[in-house]
């Protein structure tokens, strides 16, 4: 007799053996279908996606817990990560990767015509009141234009001119010389390129007598004093007084 098992005995056991199988094959099989699901719909999704939105796409039977979990393990460490925020799940770029796709850029924001236009007048005309100002440029001045030009470093109250009330008067900086390249303020256009470029009036035919930024106060002035050297305390000084 030898010591192999009868065929019936065989026929049975594999029976029982598939019976079992059959169930657990096929529920690996749905788990792995609904993990590739769920990759897919995260990795499509423009925004984060809630549990239950993706339940609705699993099959049958299969708990979504689970599956984040799952994929959450299989990305752990790599250079995209599954998360949970406050509107749902989504991949997003691995934390300590994230300073590899910072792109800074400078963003050159043109001067408003205002601006050019009152920095010159203070270029050629300085020291300038804020009334002498607007007189030359035939407009009222509003207040955030100095306000900028302060807060630029291009501008700066120099002193006080000496009639009734005081007026601050204003010049321009150093900044404002290196921003436009120039050695000083003689290197400011003249009336005769004014006049070649086709901006001469009858405000530029004007004699310009100009200071050299930084210079000390000129007899029409008295110099401000020295605790209001902050550029803040000028901005929120020039904009309480005028």
């Amino acid at each position: 007799m030898s010591g192999a098992e009868p065929p019936p005995v065989r026929r049975a056991m594999a029976r029982l053996a598939a019976e079992f199988a059959g169930p657990a094959a096929e529920s690996a099989m749905a788990t792995a279908q609904a993990l590739r699901i769920a990759e897919a719909l995260l990795f499509i999704s423009g925004k984060p996606l809630k549990a239950s939105d993706l339940a609705a796409k699993l099959p049958p039977g299969i708990r979504v817990a689970e599956v984040l979990m799952a994929l959450k393990r299989r990305y752990s460490g790599g250079g995209v990560e599954l998360i949970e925020t406050g509107e749902g799940w989504r991949f997003q770029t691995a934390r300590d990767l994230a300073p590899l796709f910072r792109d800074e850029k400078t963003e050159v924001k043109k001067l408003p015509r205002a601006a050019m236009e009152t920095v010159s007048v203070i270029a050629y005309h300085q020291p300038v009141t804020r009334p002498e100002i607007e007189e030359i440029r035939g407009v009222s001045l509003s207040r955030g234009t100095l306000d900028l030009l302060i807060e630029m470093g291009w501008v700066r109250p120099r002193g006080r001119r000496r009639t009734p009330g005081k007026p601050l008067t204003y010049g321009v900086t150093e900044a404002f010389l290196s921003h436009f390249g120039l050695a000083s303020l003689d290197a400011l256009p003249g009336k005769d390129d004014l006049k070649e470029m086709g901006y001469s009036d009858a405000r530029a035919d004007a004699a310009f007598e100009a200071l050299t930024p930084g210079a000390a106060p000129s007899d029409e002035e008295e110099p401000l004093d020295g605790d209001a050297a902050a550029p803040t305390f000028y901005v929120e000084f020039a904009a309480r007084e005028e």
